[in-house]
């Protein structure tokens, strides 16, 4: 039996440029930065005082979810019922009218509950152990946001959480896609979700050195492939799609975004935090997704690069895209990073980057790379440099590569019927 086709009919997010997808996608255009000193704790003794946190917000509207329940969720899963919500709504879908057992919620996360950790241990040192919360383990699970999504509607299909730092959402868009081509399910609610700008969160990541000490100049901070890059900006927020089979989609009338058409994983087995500077699993992922998609490398129109603004990853993304596209690389290809304006959502950042694939072929406007005002060497693509562009594009490939050299990436390809 030939594999059934995929589609995407629904868009979420909550993001620092936004609390939905059409916010989003306007600041993203606009060249605004989500990127500011840090204001939801004390961050004056850290190298690294700035991110990408979510503005004044913080649960969804009580019409969306009871005030009682939303305190017993981590911010993680708020924002994942937030994103969801926004793209159930977008999608149309009525779970009401739909089989339960045919209806799936994958969601990922890279960290998971962390603020609760935190906060629990805090009252831990303060108070002793019986005073830590009986809610503690249901708020900090990684899976805590794939099972309250499913309660929202009751949906009994495949359910759970891909753990894979940067690569999590992204893994998880790919199993869903993966498990309706198979006849598992016709419908999956997936994406990411992260909530790690707390302060050992942002403690941890200083201590790696991998953050942007960049403090008096936020918005600048985030500059993929530029030579004066010096680390990533933590960032948090959640992203969620609506996939489904092809004729389940048609048969209720959806508007489509775009099909899901090729999902490519692997591994770098090198290093668990520094990509391969060979970049042999990035491109193992790639042509991977090209493969599956049954598309040649000139098919592809533009990437969303994994593009963090870390001095070893940029040219380690770039040169993988010149070993898998060759002359196509520097002959056409447009590759843009959304991290530049986002900053980086770890196990989130995959939906979002996926949100803006499909926002991208919808639209016929490329979003930029902010702040790319001297390319390193070694960095020779076609960045999209500080501001977008109209183009067509039919097929766009989003990279997701995280720590532990976990890599997926994602194709989606303009609807044609």
């Amino acid at each position: 039996m030939a594999n059934r086709r995929v589609v995407l009919t629904g868009l979420g997010t909550i993001n620092p440029l936004a609390h939905d997808v059409a916010g989003f996608w306007e600041n993203l255009l606009a060249g605004e930065s989500g990127i500011r000193a840090i204001g939801r704790f004390d961050a004056g003794d850290f190298a690294s005082r700035i991110g990408g946190e979510v503005q004044d917000w913080e649960q969804p509207a009580p019409e969306v979810l009871d005030v009682r329940e939303a305190k017993r969720m981590d911010r993680f899963t708020r924002f994942a019922v937030q994103a969801a919500v926004e793209a159930v709504a977008d999608s149309g879908l009525d779970f009401a009218s739909e089989r339960p057992e045919r209806c799936g919620v994958i969601v990922g996360t890279g960290i998971g509950g962390l603020s609760e950790l935190e906060a629990q241990h805090k009252r831990m040192l303060a108070k002793g152990p019986g005073r830590v919360s009986p809610f503690t383990v249901p708020k900090l699970m990684g899976n805590a946001a794939s099972g309250h999504v499913s309660m929202l509607w009751g949906l009994q299909g495949p359910n759970f959480c891909t753990c894979t730092a940067c690569a999590s959402a992204a893994n998880a868009a790919g199993e869903a896609y993966r498990i309706i081509q198979n006849g598992g399910a016709d419908v999956i609610v997936t994406g990411g979700s992260e909530a790690a700008l707390t302060p050992i969160g942002l403690a941890s990541f200083c201590a790696l050195k991998s953050l942007s000490t960049r403090n008096d100049d936020p918005s600048h901070a985030s500059r993929p492939f530029d030579r004066d890059r010096d680390g990533f900006l933590l960032s948090e927020g959640a992203g969620i799609v609506i996939i489904e089979e092809l004729e389940h989609a048609r048969a209720r009338d959806a508007r489509i975004y775009g099909e899901l058409i090729g999902y490519g994983a692997s591994a770098d087995a090198y290093h668990l935090t520094a990509p391969d500077p060979d970049a042999k699993g990035a491109v193992l992922a790639m042509e991977a997704s090209l493969r599956d998609a049954q598309v040649a490398p000139e098919d592809v129109d533009y990437i969303n690069a994994h593009g963090t603004s870390t001095v070893l990853g940029d040219i380690a993304e770039t040169r993988a895209i010149k070993l898998t596209f060759g002359d196509h690389a520097t002959g056409g290809l447009m590759v843009s990073s959304t991290k530049s304006s986002t900053g980086h959502l770890l196990g989130a950042s995959g939906a979002v980057e996926l949100i803006a694939c499909a926002k991208i072929i919808e639209s016929g406007v490329v979003p930029a790379t902010w702040n790319l005002e001297s390319p390193d060497d070694g960095c020779d693509l076609d960045y999209v440099p500080n501001a977008p562009r109209e183009a067509k594009v039919d097929v766009a490939l989003s990279n997701s590569f995280g720590f532990g050299g976990h890599n997926a990436c994602l194709l989606v390809r303009r609807f044609a019927g």
